[in-house]
């Protein structure tokens, strides 16, 4: 048992996997860390619980991020008219979207202040997983003050995209690990400034790339779009002296944060507070959390369901997802109550609900 300490946000702490706790017990036991915080959407991951903060003052851990540094939530109002948004005609147009981009990719990196070398034929494309695009409406504003002040407009199609770094930023994890890192890096050594350049690069990257392929979908449906806010969930960043190593967990210091549902379910877009932020590393929740593993979530779904079943929701959304084996490993199902995680957040006293959003079109992947 580590003297770490290690902060729950949570209702009914036992309600959590106990697996996701003895990787935060484990977590905590490495030399350097002080302070971990698992979030209402926690859940066990490869080795390292998944919706969790953890505080070094020293130390940088290259795998308390993960390889797919810098994924995260962006979110858009697109210009469209949601009175005139039809499903069908929609669904008919997204199509050539998961190939090569074939923008430059060079000149967008360039223009982000990365170098154009790390330009390649993912920048652009969602990727696998859990990644996806998804066209939604505001379902309910729910400050409304708060709304109107963000100029925002609840008679809108509004756009999320989550995505990350894709192969860069796990190459960069298969480097550091093969260097050892493992063991952590001391953050004022010539290798963990090296890690951090590597990082960083990674973190712009991973912008870059969701900023493309809102251009690709918004292109496709013919719309033009604001992004609202663009929010990393795995990530380390500098807080008090020390190092934040954020693994599947949204700033609270950043502004308006998106927390999606599974496809089936609302997504939330939120403000964090500041009142108590530091009892939770000034991170919030970011998104449902998986109930069940990918694998769990295809036996026990493949038998009960049809493919065609899960390509529509309980919420009469629409799901394009032509891999067969992904569309059962993130089925609604597999995750938790995202109302619960919003509440948890809530009573915790860590963020206020702006507004809820419907799913209207997930889109996962299409082969052409």
């Amino acid at each position: 048992m580590s003297d770490t300490a290690i902060h729950i946000v949570g209702a009914d702490p036992r309600l959590f996997d106990p697996v996701a706790l003895d990787q935060l017990e484990r977590t905590a036991a490495l030399p350097g860390i002080a302070r971990v915080v698992g979030l209402p959407d926690l859940h066990a991951g490869r080795g390292i619980a998944v919706g969790a903060a953890y505080w070094s003052p020293t130390h940088l851990y290259p795998h308390l991020v993960g390889g797919d540094i810098g994924c995260g939530m962006a979110l858009w109002q697109t210009d469209a008219a949601l009175r005139k948004f039809r499903l069908d005609a929609a669904e008919r147009k997204l199509h050539g979207l998961d190939g090569p981009w074939d923008g430059d990719a060079a000149a967008m990196l360039a223009a982000a202040g990365l170098p154009a070398d790390l330009a390649d034929a993912s920048l652009g494309t969602i990727g696998g997983g859990n990644h996806f695009v998804e066209l939604q409406r505001v379902e309910e504003v729910v400050d409304a003050d708060r709304f109107a002040a963000l100029d925002l407009h609840a008679d809108r199609v509004w756009m999320m995209v989550h995505s990350g770094s894709r192969g860069l930023g796990q190459a960069i994890l298969d480097a550091w690990t093969a260097r050892g890192a493992l063991a952590g890096l001391a953050a004022d050594s010539d290798d963990g400034r090296a890690y951090l350049a590597d990082h960083d690069r990674a973190m712009g990257w991973a912008v870059v790339n969701r900023d493309v392929i809102a251009a690709r979908f918004l292109a496709a449906l013919g719309l033009g779009g604001r992004r609202l806010l663009d929010i990393c969930h795995n990530s380390v960043t500098p807080l008090d002296g020390g190092w934040l190593h954020r693994k599947g967990a949204a700033p609270a210091d950043r502004g308006l944060v998106a927390i999606p549902g599974s496809r089936g379910d609302f997504s939330y877009l939120v403000e964090p507070l500041a009142t108590r932020a530091n009892e939770a590393l000034h991170s919030i929740a970011h998104g449902a959390g998986r109930k069940w593993s990918r694998g769990d979530a295809r036996a026990r779904l493949s038998n009960r369901f049809k493919v065609a079943d899960l390509e529509r929701t309980a919420l009469g959304s629409r799901v394009i997802c032509e891999d067969r084996q992904l569309i059962f490993e993130e089925a609604p199902q597999a995750y938790k109550d995202v109302a619960r995680v919003i509440a948890d957040l809530e009573q915790a006293g860590l963020v206020r609900v702006v507004a809820r959003l419907r799913p209207l079109i997930s889109y996962k992947v299409r082969r052409v």
